[in-house]
């Protein structure tokens, strides 16, 4: 059984694509995933699944369509992938300033060179950006509402979701304690 993590893109932001996580629980589970979790209303699920990860964000994104009547992209990691995502960031969580955040965005797949050097043109001294395979790790030394960087994450040509370190260090420790 492989403990999965799927991270749903802009939903309960703004009163809009509103999805209750008791609900979306009881959805998934009715779709056969195990040990169904959630954390926090931004769409963090954490479950158990026999199926493969191709075929599991598809399937999800069909429930959720069919469940709530709009469609939510998802990306989805293994909790090993997870792992492999924490240890993989180049900024220093520990050594963070005020008002400096770490934050990542998890890709549907493997941005191309082109649309990666876009963000190139927006990285400086107090914004800064690392891509390893289908995850971007940001570095922020201000508020991501205020960051030109960020807002040219939706540029790079694949659906994407960010997430802030903290949640990320939460959704591991969920993950380790279903192990």
């Amino acid at each position: 059984m492989t403990i999965y993590i799927a991270f749903l893109r802009g939903i309960n932001v703004g009163g809009h694509k509103l999805i209750k996580m008791a609900d979306l629980r009881q959805s998934l589970e009715m779709m056969g995933l195990r040990n169904v979790q959630t954390y926090i209303q931004s769409g963090n699920i954490l479950f158990e699944s026999e199926k493969e990860a191709s075929q599991l964000a598809q399937r999800i994104e069909q429930q959720i369509q069919t469940t709530f009547g709009f469609f939510v992209p998802v990306m989805l990691r293994t909790s090993v992938e997870f792992e492999q995502i924490m240890e993989n960031c180049p900024f220093n969580f520990d050594a963070l300033l005020e008002n400096e955040s770490i934050h990542i965005s998890l890709l549907s797949e493997v941005p191309t060179q082109k649309e990666m050097t876009h963000l190139d043109k927006f990285q400086n001294d107090v914004e800064k950006y690392r891509i390893e395979g289908k995850e971007i790790y940001l570095f922020l030394s201000q508020s991501i509402r205020d960051s030109k960087l960020a807002i040219q994450l939706q540029k790079v040509g694949v659906s994407s979701t960010s997430r802030n370190w903290k949640t990320i260090i939460k959704l591991a420790t969920k993950a380790r304690a279903m192990e």
